[in-house]
């Protein structure tokens, strides 16, 4: 090809088709000096070596532009560059603070904590591995030589003092650093000790509870941070894009993970995703914001959107009252009775989609679901938790359904008038025979039969009573963690012969019982078993947040998406990736709606 020949370049675009295959966007922040935005060209060189498209970011400070930026993104890469204004962290600066870059600070922190709040795989260099700290609850030391005759960074017993800022080439390490074994950056060099360049003065001083130091120089400094709650979130106080022989593999991970997001948001494009248990209306008598982004509850709109949840099944919670207790004590709202309290839930939910009836609506059917994902909008379905709202009167099973209640959980912690609980004391031996009638009712008004909750004998009972298929909302595996609310496998193998489907959730107590903490790997392994017993035409997620639900990992709707990006990693195909996410149970409420076979 002659040089400046442009319709020979572009015969290299149009030979072939699609024009180029599809890489990932990952957006590079933009360093900001005598009114120019710019960018070293080792950063974007390196993002297009490792297979992802680069595009930078300039740092503008506007919400509808970051917002718009990072919802194109799959991945992020934070440069290097001047010191973080410690004004940001509530510090005040040290005599020996470097310059700041008012253009920076502000747009970055905003963008690094919007991007973890999507799930956003980062990549933080040397300033970049501050700014997420700065942003995620950590904190910076401005100076190191300062931070170590202080004693405030530095391990004990460190070895003498290392130059972090060379005066060699950038493309000659310096000094060595100490890789923790299992980390990120052990997975990607295999190696416990490795050398790198330096190029800085300032260093995380505290990781955070978000974050794990995995690297550290022989002075004690961390060198390296990744997210423990198993998110693909990294930082390193060296310069990768420098170094020839390690550089690369930094690059590659990033990019290698923003794929993987990809491909995760492409699946929620096309499947509804559903969460058939939450909480969320425990917490109305403090009146809660649901169109804002509420820290008081783990499932509102800006979360649902950020992990690309399309519904839930909300839940009206009654708490089972003791022996000689009115329900009235039990609750913060003036109501008669448990009917009206129902009522009170639903009438309040009603209230919130009425006033962002343009985000959000009450879906009644599988239809309904799939309407809404077809218009751009989330969902909610109601449920109740304790068939106590019955009131003992089986009108109220066609007045529930006529008000689209989805499902009813017969009990809850404590023995009703309709069955035994997992945590009651057998008063019925099983099924009462108000219980039967409540689910023949229920059976045919097209109410969904929940057992979770319920003894083992009740849940039989209830097997053999139902002409539909019953479901497990919220349920674990009794053969990983031993507590009566859990399935044994026996259930679940007569619950899945009789077409129904056990939800795995969130709550820590289920997930394990030997007092550490529980995890997204933990809910994985549960769901795992469930397949493993049931098939994976049998399973799927409740995740019974603002009910004590959520775990490292999956602590809220914003990181539904982890979920997916788990499942991805296990080599789950789509088909049952989708059925897990609510295929399966839109197919039993089909049924038991009289809509499906």
């Amino acid at each position: 090809m002659k040089p400046f020949d442009l319709d020979g370049c572009l015969d290299e675009v149009y030979s072939r088709y699609p024009e180029a295959e599809r890489k990932p966007l990952i957006g590079l922040t933009g360093n900001f000096a005598d009114g120019e935005a710019r960018l070293a060209e080792r950063y974007y060189k390196s993002v297009a070596e490792a297979g992802g498209v680069p595009v930078v970011i300039p740092p503008l400070a506007d919400k509808d532009v970051i917002v718009n930026t990072l919802d194109s993104l799959d991945g992020l890469v934070l440069t290097g560059g001047g010191d973080v204004n410690p004004l940001w962290v509530g510090e005040e600066p040290s005599p020996r603070l470097h310059s700041i870059n008012r253009e920076r600070d502000k747009a970055e922190l905003m963008t690094v904590r919007l991007a973890y709040n999507r799930q956003i795989p980062m990549l933080g260099i040397c300033r970049g591995i501050q700014v997420l700290a700065a942003a995620l609850g950590g904190e910076v030391e401005q100076d190191i030589a300062e931070g170590l005759q202080a004693g405030r960074i530095g391990a004990s017993g460190a070895q003498a003092m290392v130059k972090h800022s060379q005066d060699a080439d950038r493309r000659e390490p310096t000094h060595t650093v100490r890789i923790e074994p299992g980390s990120v950056v052990h997975s990607l060099y295999g190696v416990e000790t490795m050398a790198v360049n330096s190029f800085h003065h300032q260093a995380v001083r505290l990781c955070g509870r978000r974050f794990k130091a995995t690297a550290m120089s022989p002075d004690g400094i961390v060198e390296a941070i990744e997210s423990n709650e198993y998110k693909s979130v990294l930082g390193v106080q060296w310069h990768p894009e420098w170094l020839e022989d390690s550089g690369p593999a930094l690059f590659g991970w990033i990019v290698g993970r923003a794929r993987e997001f990809y491909e995760a948001k492409c699946l929620h494009r096309r499947m509804l995703t559903l969460d058939t248990h939450c909480d969320t209306p425990m917490f109305f008598p403090q009146g809660i914001h649901f169109e804002r982004r509420d820290p008081r509850i783990l499932v509102d709109m800006h979360k649902m959107g950020e992990g690309r949840q399309d519904a839930v099944i909300m839940a009206a919670y009654l708490p089972q009252p003791k022996i000689g207790e009115a329900f009235s004590s039990k609750v913060a709202f003036d109501v008669k009775g448990p009917t009206e309290y129902a009522d009170l839930i639903f009438d309040k939910i009603e209230d919130i989609v009425k006033a962002n009836n343009r985000y959000i609506s009450i879906a009644r059917t599988p239809a309904d679901l799939y309407e809404d994902k077809r218009r751009g909008r989330h969902s909610i379905m109601f449920g109740i938790e304790n068939g106590l709202a019955l009131n003992h009167d089986l009108a109220n099973v066609e007045h529930f359904a006529r008000r689209g209640v989805v499902y009813i959980t017969l009990c809850h912690n404590g023995d009703n008038d309709i069955c035994d609980s997992a945590r009651g004391c057998s008063t019925h031996g099983g099924l009462s025979r108000f219980g039967e009638q409540v689910i023949r009712e229920m059976n045919r008004f097209g109410v969904m039969v929940d057992m979770s909750h319920a003894a083992e004998k009740s849940f039989y009972d209830a097997l053999d009573i139902s002409t539909k298929p019953i479901v497990c909302s919220h349920s674990n595996c009794k053969a990983l963690c031993d507590v009566p609310r859990n399935l044994t496998d026996d259930q679940m193998r007569a619950l899945a012969a009789k077409g129904g489907v056990a939800h795995i959730t969130l709550y820590h107590g289920f997930l394990r019982n030997d007092g550490r903490e529980a995890s997204v790997m933990d809910a994985i392994a549960h769901l795992e078993h469930a397949v493993k017993v049931m098939g994976v035409e049998h399973v799927g997620l409740g995740s019974d947040f603002d009910g004590d639900g959520g775990v490292k990992g999956l602590a809220d709707s914003s990181e539904m998406i982890n979920f997916t990006l788990h499942l991805l990693r296990r080599r789950y195909n789509e088909r049952d990736i989708a059925r897990i996410w609510g295929g399966n149970w839109l197919r039993v409420m089909a049924k038991v709606q009289g809509k499906g076979v």
